[in-house]
């Protein structure tokens, strides 16, 4: 499995790409794979506030359907629209174009909450 290091990741399976005072978000490589094939997502409306820890969405797959937990706090600036067309694209590239918003970064200390690539690979260690 694939844990950009450049990333942050929350223990819920969620990673924060920082660009410009702005967080992309999206759902980690070991996500998409413990879901298996995803077949629809729920999705925030821009202009949203969204607080760390809280449920601000779901993605539906064939085994189950999950709840996706802010690793951050802030706003919805942008959600990718092209998820509700073609939600695999969580599947086949869950690092670029399958990204599912970007926000404010209201509070970068928040950052510092979340683990580096290495952490989040230790981490997996649990579940295995």
């Amino acid at each position: 499995m694939d844990f950009p290091e450049e990333l942050h990741y929350s223990k819920e399976h969620i990673w924060v790409r920082v660009e410009g005072g702005k967080a992309v978000i999206g759902v980690t490589d070991y996500a998409q794979e413990e879901l298996g094939k995803i077949t629809s997502i729920e999705l925030p409306e821009a202009g949203d506030e969204v607080e760390q820890e809280d449920s601000f969405g779901s993605i539906e797959a064939r085994k189950t359907v999950a709840d996706m937990y802010a690793p951050i706090t802030g706003t919805v600036l942008e959600v990718n629209e092209e998820l509700l067309d073609n939600p695999a694209l969580l599947n086949e590239d869950p690092y670029d174009s399958g990204w599912i918003m970007i926000l404010s970064l209201d509070d970068p200390e928040e950052l510092s909450l979340l683990l580096s690539a290495d952490e989040y690979a230790d981490s997996l260690e649990e579940f295995d």
